[in-house]
């Protein structure tokens, strides 16, 4: 089979192109027929050995795929060959077959195309856990989503609008405010690509006017860096900060500014809560398909790649140039 390896610490550029045999599932795995691979930025950060999470080279990136059921390892029930489903792979998926553990693999309905299931869970997942278990976001109260053109941030505006919130949207460029308008943000400010003193000053001043005395309700940062100090310097009494990444840098946030607020500083670490609540987690993807299924929130797949091109994918998503949804896609 083809796969596409991080053979060498390193940017998309150290990946190569590879054939290596196909695998056999082990006790209680699938092996699974990739139709579509989701990118997400973790990948860009595994092959720089930047991640928590550090598999043994090579590897292949890839944490998150859809396809079909192609073999059944031992001890797995309630799947078949042929059965149609997602997968949470943790690496692996840049490949045309991986063994997933059975627990992490979920049925997908049959009018969910392939690359629309490849992208669902990891950033719905992340979004959903962040604004109901982490956030406990109520209808009604104001949510502000730092990088929300991404595929968590916009994740988290469906999300948002189907909980109820109003949803304003931070983003670095009109391009993007456009498309997060698009999808459902009901504000959206513009930020520079390089915070600076004035323009912290600037968007901590426009959220206030756009929250008014309240302040913000729930804060969304995938983002970190310098973008972070100056949201909660605009969160209200009670406030929620949700802390999700840190492509722009780990901030240093001054923590008077919590007291003063009476506002929460809250991480959230999704994956880590897959593994130690599962039960919460099946019921959140239970009702991430409900809304899938009623139209609330679609994956928003702005560019497909073949595997061969896994590398700009991934080049794509570290440039923080992407708006949406990126997969990579096999015939």
């Amino acid at each position: 089979m083809k796969t596409m390896l991080s053979t060498a610490v390193g940017g998309p550029e150290t990946l190569e192109l590879a054939d290596v045999a196909v695998p056999d599932p082990g006790q209680g795995e699938l092996r699974i027929a990739i139709k579509a691979a989701g990118v997400n930025f973790p990948d860009t950060l595994m092959i720089r050995d930047l991640y928590q999470m550090k598999p043994p080279r090579p590897f292949a990136p890839g944490g998150e795929v859809a396809g079909l059921v192609d073999a059944v390892g031992d001890g797995v029930s309630g799947f078949a060959i042929g059965d149609r489903v997602l997968a949470l792979t943790g690496h692996g998926g840049f490949a045309e077959f991986v063994c997933a553990d059975a627990a992490k693999a979920t049925k997908i309905p049959d009018a969910m195309p392939y690359d629309e299931a490849a992208c669902f869970v990891f950033t719905y997942g992340t979004s959903y856990h962040a604004l109901k278990d982490r956030g406990y976001l109520k209808p009604g109260e104001t949510l502000f989503i730092l990088g929300a053109s991404g595929g968590v941030g916009a994740a988290a505006i469906e999300l948002g609008k189907a909980m109820g919130a109003r949803v304003i949207a931070g983003v670095s460029s009109d391009d993007k405010a456009a498309f997060c308008r698009q999808i459902g943000a009901d504000e959206t400010i513009v930020y520079p690509y390089d915070m600076d003193r004035d323009a912290q000053k600037a968007l901590s001043n426009r959220l206030k006017e756009l929250c008014g005395p309240a302040g913000l309700d729930v804060a969304y940062d995938a983002v970190g860096g310098d973008y972070a100090e100056p949201v909660i310097r605009a969160m209200g009494w009670d406030g929620r900060y949700l802390v999700v990444g840190f492509p722009a840098g780990i901030p240093r946030i001054p923590l008077n500014l919590t007291l003063l607020k009476s506002c929460q500083i809250v991480g959230v670490f999704w994956g880590a809560s897959v593994m130690r609540d599962p039960k919460g987690h099946a019921q959140n993807v239970e009702e991430l398909f409900e809304m899938y299924g009623a139209g609330k929130i679609r994956p928003q797949i702005t560019a497909r790649y073949p595997l061969d091109k896994a590398g700009d994918a991934l080049e794509a998503m570290a440039s923080r140039k992407v708006t949406g949804k990126v997969v990579v896609t096999f015939d």
